[in-house]
């Protein structure tokens, strides 16, 4: 395991690779498709051009003001920060959680809504949109679900 310090910039510059690339991407897909606007990739994926106002999945779309989303992305941050601060086993998974957080409020400040594109299909049956800062969040909660696991178990032997 990396020293802490060392750990500290490696998820450092993946935050900042994230970000970089999840902005870069939705700002291409903003400059060359118009909402709506669907191509096809390959048989099972299509990049298309949606905005969501919700939260996953478009709950809650365009119930409120985009900046309540914004306030209440900041909060779960910070309270995640807080509380895994410590724990060196979750740093890596909770800069990929706040890459991707970060990546969807700078969508909600600069867009009025999150920049979705990425459209997994098998026929007519759609995956919800998504996008690299979703990708990032996934991965970062599934790193930490597994890692629970892992040091859950350690501590039972």
């Amino acid at each position: 395991m990396p020293t802490s310090s060392r750990l500290n910039k490696l998820v450092a510059f993946i935050f900042l690779i994230i970000v970089a690339l999840d902005q870069i991407s939705k700002y291409w897909i903003v400059s060359n498709m118009v909402i709506g606007e669907i191509w096809e990739i390959f048989p099972f994926l299509n990049l298309v051009s949606v905005r969501n106002k919700g939260i996953s999945f478009g709950v809650l779309y365009g119930a409120l003001h985009p900046m309540i989303f914004v306030i209440g992305s900041l909060c779960i941050i910070a309270f995640l920060i807080v509380y895994y601060k410590d724990q060196l086993y979750y740093r890596l998974p909770l800069g990929l959680i706040v890459s991707g957080a970060v990546g969807n409020i700078i969508d909600r400040i600069v867009y009025g809504a999150v920049v979705d594109f990425v459209d997994f299909h098998i026929s007519t049956h759609h995956w919800p949109a998504f996008n690299l800062a979703d990708s990032a969040i996934v991965i970062g909660v599934f790193a930490m679900i597994i890692i629970s696991y892992c040091l859950e178990e350690n501590y039972e032997k």
